[in-house]
């Protein structure tokens, strides 16, 4: 094991010296994460207060919203300072508490589309028994699922990665992330990379494979059924389809990003590629399901004062 070395500091190295440019891109970025504050506040609001959409497929997607507001509020507000610094130094507590925020929010989002493509598969598949199977004793118990086991996953894991010899301090992102710390750590990577491979094809395959199998059975439902009922439920879990594709794109950005040697990448691309699965689901949700769905949709423009009617 080569002499590890004790940092009370680790420096942030793909930030890109933009000059003068750093405050538009600062004020985009602030507007970005006050859009994504907003929207996903308004889709809490109206599904929180509007009684008719008391029912477990808008609470999920409350849920989904919620998530969005905690993994943003992890990442922006300490990127925005970054924006106008000329130093990017993190120290040790806030690196491990952003990974963890960040990494349990990708944890929450995939578990949060599983349980979301239960409640569809049911409500298609067997529909006389849906509010049997999905009820609030049900809902109580998916919810729960949802948070707990990732929030175990990710503690044990930022724990292991907490107590790693480290032989450096410099990590090539524009955030604090486990796979760069992991890469400095003074003992053999191999084992260690075997691990996180291993983990990480676990964490995404069973999600993903079981909400493909749900859609599978969906499409073999509706198969038989009428024109009008297949374009129903094609507008019911349209917006979780594309929920589900958008974040699978950009996590697997950000995976693949982990296994790329960064010093032959254009550094504005491998930014663009690390920050895609922080800043796009959180943006693109509530837009999705707020204006796809009519029930979501008719009770925004109730409270919000819109002066141009969505058609959609």
């Amino acid at each position: 094991m080569e002499n590890s070395t004790v940092s009370f500091y680790f420096n942030l190295t793909m930030f890109v010296n933009i000059g003068h440019y750093r405050y538009p891109v600062f004020v985009f970025c602030l507007l970005l994460y006050s859009f994504i504050l907003s929207a996903n506040l308004v889709i809490i609001v109206v599904i929180s207060r509007e009684r008719t959409l008391r029912e477990p497929m808008y609470a999920f997607i409350a849920l989904l919203s919620v998530n969005s507001l905690y993994g943003s509020t992890g990442f922006f507000p300490r990127f925005l300072v970054d924006l106008l610094s000329d130093t990017h130094l993190i120290a040790r507590p806030t690196c491990f508490t952003q990974i963890y925020v960040i990494y349990t929010y990708a944890s929450y989002e995939v578990t949060i589309l599983s349980i979301m493509a239960y409640d569809r598969y049911v409500a298609v598949c067997d529909p006389l028994h849906y509010h049997s199977k999905i009820n609030s004793k049900t809902v109580h118990k998916l919810v729960f699922f949802a948070w707990v086991c990732p929030t175990c996953n990710l503690t044990i894991a930022v724990n292991m990665i907490v107590r790693l010899p480290l032989c450096g301090n410099n990590i090539q992102r524009v955030y604090c992330a486990s796979w760069n710390i992991v890469k400095l750590s003074c003992v053999n990577n191999a084992v260690n990379s075997i691990a996180a491979t291993l983990v990480a094809i676990i964490a995404a395959f069973l999600p993903f494979g079981f909400i493909s199998y749900t859609y599978l059975k969906i499409v073999v439902a509706c198969w038989r059924k009428s024109s009008e009922v297949r374009v129903k439920v094609f507008h019911s879990c349209l917006p979780h389809v594309m929920s589900c594709v958008i974040y699978s794109i950009t996590s697997f950005s950000d995976t693949a990003l982990n296994r790329l040697n960064l010093d032959e990448i254009n550094p504005f691309v491998a930014i663009i590629l690390s920050l895609e699965f922080v800043v796009i689901p959180p943006f693109l949700n509530p837009l999705m399901y707020g204006l796809k769905l009519p029930e979501i949709r008719r009770h925004i423009v109730k409270i919000l004062p819109l002066k141009i009617s969505l058609k959609m």
